[in-house]
Formats: structure tokens, C-alpha cells, sequence
């Protein structure tokens, strides 16, 4: 079998003659949770991709080539132009769809730099879609490894260093943050190596105690240390014939690292209390998130350790994957009742821009937490559930903010002068994203309510969480507040009236005549006005 068949037709070739990478556009998010992951990949040059309900054609391995098809999408195309120097040039279509751009909406022509897509940049298309622009070093393969998620270059990549760790018995480190998912590494690697058919030992090399570390390793004969009533077996002797993961290694024992580096070097060791050496037939996978070249480590045995090294890249630098590890928590979540319909769309909008100092376990715990949320029939922001100083949060998404450039039309060209952010416009983007400080809901006032329609177009759903509200809370403020209107009260001759002065543009009809326009596009359409 080639290389060829395990990748995604592409209109580029295979290799290419030069250094730049792949733009490719992956769904992040889709009401069809089985599209999240499809991915669109474009070529290596300057040029533009059209992006609307029915072009370009989107798919994953062995699966068909489908648009992204949802009935909120436009079909006048957003158009997203590569410059020469990979810039990205965001032109908005000529429609009613709301776009965003790294979570603030757009309405003209925006630039984002090379720097920014590396990052990844979160396109979303009217408040439903989700699509991350992103570069790739290498073409949609499949290799893959159990519980190792992820269709982006940074996922692909990892996953081939680890199926081929798992040919040899080397010794691997696993360097990563916290959170990345080193141990998910070390049992891909031992359940793809010859060793699968014995389970896999793990020890967390910080939790050993240090006057015990060594018998617990190596093991120890009876009436080696005090309390030491039987002879009992260590880590080393249990792992015979298979793997053993020692995490945290950075935090062994000064006393204990000299007895690894012997063990490394011809697999012998000396249980506590032994006469006579015993033999290791174990192969070491350890990890850390700690720095090991600094003078606390043995730098001896960290030679024999970086035998095979894989970097586990963080979260941050792998924004495409975000959505497929939040379906798969939805989909392997246990705790609580919620469907993929009741999660607000800001709160996937905040998950896909938030960078994830925790990366996987800090998002997995952060969504377990929202889903408990929902189930109670609260409107979570992420802003109030995670655990990191909320300005932090505000911080993370202002570095991403793309540079808007004024047209002087509708189509203005890509290539007009981009505007410079100056200090006092980034001041005024952290005024913008921080999180503001949310009212009780009996401390809410009438215009509180009225501001936060105002400021949504009247859309009762972005309202609530902009309040920080559920939607059925919403409702009873909508209906007890005396400055909103039920559309049903309102004069069909002031509806007309009002619809033509804003141009027949629901939203700002609905702004007109304080009523919410979801009731008001529907009432539009039983009358024929729109279709």
C-alpha cells in the first residue's frame, strides 16, 4: 500500500519545492457532529478559497467529500485570500450571515498574519459553523493511535513518532506540558509495540516516597528496612516482558537516579537486601514537563533517557483538534444528560479561542463542569468556570485579534493598506474582551435586559448569555419587561412602516420596533415579506 492511500485527495502533489506550508480549513464545530474534523486542504501558494453553504468540498479519511451544507450558511461565499508573504485577507459575503474572526464578529475586510494562522484562526459562519484556518506541514494521513485525537499536522505528526517508537525497545522521553496527554503517548507506544499482550505498568515517580523509592522500584528481601516482614516484588520485576511508564520523572529521588542509570545501561539492578543482582527484560517509557537539563537532574542518566524523544505539542498549537476532543468528551461523557443542541454556541466559540494553559485535562474537567451547567438548566460562560484569572482569559484572545481593513465598497480589494494596531486600539481590544462582572438575575433590571437585546441584535439567545442567564430565564424577563413588545401587538401597518425604513434588514426592524427578531422573522414570513 502507498503513502498515497492513506491520505486525502488534495489539489496539490504530494511533495513540493518549496517551504511553505499547506492552508488547510478544518471544521471545528458542526451542528452534525459527525462533520467536525472534515477538512478542506489547499495548496502552498498565493491564491483564494471561496467558502459558502456548497463549495469548497470538505472530508475526512475514506469519507465522502461534502460542502458544509447547513441552512444558516450563505451562499455568497466568504472569501479567504493567501498573499504572498501568508498573510490571510477575511472578505466578508455580501449577505446577513455573521461572521467572526477569532471570536469578535466582522463586517469588513480583515487581515490576519502568517504568525496569527499558525496560531490558528477560528472562522466562525453564522453562529453555527465553526472552521479553523490553520497551515499544515503534511497531508491528512491515517495512522492511528488509541485515544491520540486529532486531524491537524502537530496530531499526525506525533502519532507517526509514536508508531514508530513502538517498533523498537529504545527507551523513550516524553516531554510535554501538563495536561498534553504523555501517558495516552506511552500506551499508544506499548499497545502497538510486541509487548501488548502484558499490561502496561505505570508509576508516578513524584508520589514515590524517597526513603521507600528504591524498594519500590527494585523491591526488597524480608528485614531489609524496617517493616519489611515479606520479600515483595518492585515496579522492575512486575514489568518483566512489558512496558514501564515512569511519569514525572523529573521528580525521582536524587538517591534512586544513580540505581536507573545502571538499570539503563545493562538492565541489571539489586533489590534492597539482595545477595545477588536480578535482570530487567523491561522497556522504559518516561515522562516529565520539567526542564531535565538543568544541574538537579543526572545528566548521565538523562543521556541514556533521550534515547527516543517525543515532544507532545500543547493544545494551543493544535486550536484544529479542539473541536474533535470536545465531541469526543459529549460523546463519552457520563455524568450528565445533555445533547450537542443544548450547548451554547459562545461557549464553543470561547473553548476553540481560549489557549488552554492545562491543555487536555484542564478542557476536559472545564467541560465536565459546563455540561453539569446545562443539565441544571444554566447558561455557562467560560469566563466564570475556568480556572485561571479571568483576565487571563481576555489576554489569550486579544494576541489573536485580526486587523480590520475599511472598504470603500462591499467587495473592497484584499489588497488594500491594512491598518496598523496601535497601542491605544489593543487597550481599547482588552476593554473589549474582558470578561464583565455579571448581575444576579434578580438584580436585573428592564434595561439591563433591553441593552444586552440592543447589543444582539435582538436575539434572545445571545442576550441570555450575554447576561449569564438561561434562555427560559430570558423568556420571563422578555415577557415581564414593560419596554419590549410581542410581535402579535404590534400594528401590522407599524410593522411595514418600520421594515421599510430599516431596509427591510429584520434585525434593525426588530431594534425599531423592541421585539425579539427571531418572532419577528417568523411573523415576516408567515406574511410572505421574506422568504
Amino acid at each position: 500500500m502507498s503513502t498515497v492511500d492513506y491520505t486525502i485527495t488534495s489539489p496539490i502533489a504530494l511533495s513540493t519545492q518549496n517551504n511553505r506550508h499547506l492552508l488547510a480549513l478544518t471544521i471545528a464545530w458542526h451542528p452534525d457532529l459527525a462533520r467536525i474534523g472534515d477538512q478542506y486542504i489547499g495548496g502552498t501558494e498565493a491564491g483564494v478559497i471561496e467558502l459558502s453553504r456548497f463549495i469548497p468540498s470538505f472530508q475526512q479519511i475514506n469519507g465522502d467529500a461534502l460542502p458544509i451544507g447547513h441552512g444558516g450558511i450563505s451562499r455568497d461565499p466568504v472569501r479567504i485570500v493567501r498573499d504572498g508573504s501568508d498573510g490571510i485577507t477575511i472578505c466578508p459575503p455580501n449577505s446577513r450571515m455573521v461572521v467572526e474572526v477569532n471570536g469578535k464578529e466582522i463586517q469588513d475586510i480583515t487581515y490576519l498574519s502568517a504568525e496569527q494562522i499558525e496560531a490558528g484562526a477560528i472562522l466562525c459562519l453564522g453562529r453555527a459553523v465553526f472552521v479553523c484556518i490553520h497551515w499544515m506541514r503534511c497531508l491528512p494521513k491515517y495512522n492511528p493511535v488509541d485515544g491520540f485525537l486529532g486531524v491537524g499536522s502537530s496530531a499526525i505528526q506525533t502519532r507517526d513518532l509514536i508508531r514508530l517508537a513502538a517498533t523498537s525497545d529504545n527507551t523513550v522521553l516524553l516531554l510535554g506540558e501538563t495536561g498534553t496527554g504523555k501517558e495516552v503517548a506511552a500506551q499508544g507506544i506499548h499497545n502497538l509495540s510486541k509487548r501488548n499482550t502484558h499490561k502496561m505498568v505505570s508509576v508516578n515517580m513524584a508520589a514515590l516516597n524517597e526513603s521507600l523509592a528504591a524498594a519500590d522500584l527494585f523491591g526488597a528481601t524480608r528485614g531489609a528496612y524496617t517493616g519489611a516482614q515479606t520479600t515483595r516484588d518492585g515496579f522492575f520485576s512486575e514489568a518483566q516482558n512489558s512496558t514501564l511508564f515512569l511519569d514525572e520523572i523529573g521528580n525521582t529521588p536524587s538517591t534512586v537516579q544513580p540505581m536507573l542509570l545502571r538499570v539503563l545501561e545493562n538492565g541489571e539492578y539489586r533489590p534492597l537486601g539482595a545477595t545477588r543482582d536480578a535482570r530487567s527484560s523491561a522497556r522504559l517509557i518516561t515522562a516529565t514537563d520539567q526542564d531535565l537539563y538543568d544541574d538537579s537532574f543526572n545528566h548521565a542518566l538523562l543521556r541514556r533517557l533521550e534515547s527516543f524523544i517525543i515532544r507532545i505539542p500543547p493544545l494551543r498549537a493544535r486550536r484544529e483538534d479542539i473541536g474533535l476532543l470536545i465531541r469526543h468528551l459529549l460523546q463519552n461523557n457520563s455524568i450528565s444528560s445533555v445533547d450537542a443542541t443544548q450547548i451554547p454556541h459562545s461557549l464553543i466559540n470561547d473553548m476553540l479561542n481560549f489557549d488552554w494553559p492545562g491543555n487536555i485535562r484542564q478542557m476536559g474537567n472545564v467541560f465536565k463542569r459546563a455540561l453539569l451547567s446545562i443539565q441544571m438548566g444554566e447558561f455557562p460562560q467560560l469566563a466564570n468556570i475556568v480556572e485561571r484569572p479571568k483576565m487571563a482569559m481576555a489576554t489569550s484572545v486579544e494576541l489573536r485579534q485580526p486587523q480590520t481593513i475599511a472598504p470603500t465598497a462591499p467587495h473592497a480589494s484584499p489588497t488594500a493598506a491594512v491598518s496598523i494596531v496601535t497601542p491605544s486600539k489593543l487597550n481599547q481590544a482588552t476593554s473589549d474582551y474582558a470578561p464583565t462582572e455579571r448581575k444576579k438575575l434578580r438584580d436585573l433590571t428592564e434595561q439591563d435586559v433591553v441593552d444586552a437585546m440592543e447589543r444582539h441584535n435582538w436575539t434572545i439567545q445571545y442576550a441570555a448569555d450575554d447576561l449569564g442567564i438561561s434562555r427560559p430565564s430570558m423568556y420571563k424577563l422578555i415577557e415581564n419587561n414593560s419596554q419590549i413588545r410581542r410581535i402579535e401587538q404590534i400594528p401590522a401597518q407599524e410593522i411595514q412602516n418600520q421594515f421599510e425604513l430599516a431596509n427591510k434588514h429584520v434585525e434593525l426592524c426588530a431594534s425599531r420596533l423592541k421585539t425579539p427578531s427571531e418572532a419577528l422573522r417568523r411573523h415576516l414570513k408567515g406574511l410572505g415579506w421574506i422568504a
